[in-house]
């Protein structure tokens, strides 16, 4: 259904740092960009890359969508709670940390603001 996603960026370096390390517990890694972009993808198969980092086009400010997420699927809990550390750990904020939800606890999620406040969760679905 998707053909890819892309968030905005005000500082291309800043995010790279950011991004680099949350994706790679989730087994994706960089596969592209320069000055205006980042784009990532599955390790196995970089090219096959699907997220995008990018300054706006217009050259207008980035800013980030209240309401608006990305959600990374995530092989299990580890791959989850080490998206969350890497992420804080380079330049994000905690928006909500590792741990099950909903209330019947099926799934495992944690939640980060990257450094141009866009919301990014990791998740793993029927999580053991």
């Amino acid at each position: 259904m998707l053909a890819y996603i892309m968030v905005g960026t005000n500082n291309v370096k800043k995010s790279a740092k950011f991004y680099d390390a949350a994706l790679a517990p989730l087994g994706l890694v960089r596969t592209g960009g320069g000055d205006r972009y980042l784009g990532y993808g599955p390790k196995k198969a970089p090219k096959k890359s699907a997220f995008f980092v990018t300054k706006p086009y217009n050259k207008k400010k980035a800013s980030f969508g209240n309401g608006t997420m990305i959600s990374l699927a995530a092989s299990s809990k580890k791959a989850v709670d080490g998206f969350h550390a890497a992420a804080i750990a380079n330049g994000g904020k905690d928006d909500g940390k590792p741990g099950p939800r909903p209330a019947d606890n099926t799934n495992y999620v944690a939640y980060a603001r990257d450094p141009d406040g866009n919301k990014i969760c990791a998740y793993c679905a029927k999580a053991k």
